[in-house]
């Protein structure tokens, strides 16, 4: 830092007492202190522009980085923005699946009380059904029975009238008798006569007779009310041979 020069004060009568006054300005002092004040402002404005420039140019780095950082949080929003309308749609998607889903579900349990239901019904029927074909079974054991005393009590004259008759009483199928005789006909003795009975049911038919007698329903209907076996046969025999 330049010194400040200090100037004495002037003795004027003094001065003016010499042969020849002069005043010494001492002009190269001055001169060197206005070029120290010269520099001295130079060298402050210097650091004054640095500072200035340096500032501005931090502002500027700055500037440029909030703006890089505001870009950069704008993309980050508009990101956000644009994931949050996918998310929106997926969860739209997944409430309409959700309730599709539970409208299925709740089909299917309709669907499950209405099967539960039919089970229900269905065991009892089967129960029912059950009950019958037992009832059936006692009933067809019981004519077992009693068709096996008839067979036990005519058994003399079904040999007699295998014998004279010529009769063969086979079965042919599952629940089917077939009665085949002949000696009949006195004129014809080898004509031959045959029906089946077909015991299947609890009511008993005949497919098939040869020569067909025109009272064969009421002879149907005689044996399916009173279940004696042997009688109808006798009547069959007894028009046939008439």
């Amino acid at each position: 830092m330049t010194k400040a020069v200090r100037v004495s004060k002037l003795d004027l009568a003094a001065i003016l007492q010499q042969q020849n006054p002069t005043i010494d300005l001492r002009i190269d002092a001055f001169e060197e202190s206005t070029r120290n004040f010269r520099n001295a402002v130079a060298s402050y404005s210097d650091r004054a522009m640095a500072e200035i420039m340096r500032r501005k140019n931090e502002y500027s780095t700055r500037k440029s980085r909030v703006a890089e950082r505001t870009k950069q949080v704008e993309n980050e929003t508009n990101a956000c923005k644009v994931r949050e309308l996918e998310l929106m749609k997926v969860l739209e998607r997944e409430q309409e699946e959700r309730k599709e889903a539970e409208a299925s579900v709740a089909a299917f349990r309709r669907q499950l009380s209405s099967i539960k239901e039919k089970c229900a019904l269905l065991d009892v029927e089967i129960e029912q059904r059950r009950a019958v074909v037992q009832n059936l079974q006692r009933e067809r054991d019981r004519e077992r029975s009693l068709l096996n005393s008839y067979a036990s009590s005519v058994s003399p004259e079904l040999a007699e009238c295998e014998r004279s008759l010529q009769l063969f009483i086979e079965g042919i199928d599952t629940d089917k008798i077939l009665f085949r005789f002949s000696h009949v006909d006195p004129h014809d003795t080898s004509r031959e006569f045959s029906f089946v009975l077909d015991v299947s049911a609890r009511v008993y038919k005949v497919p098939t007779m040869s020569p067909y007698l025109p009272n064969l329903p009421m002879l149907l209907d005689d044996l399916n009310e009173s279940r004696d076996f042997p009688d109808p046969v006798k009547k069959v025999l007894e028009y046939a041979m008439i």
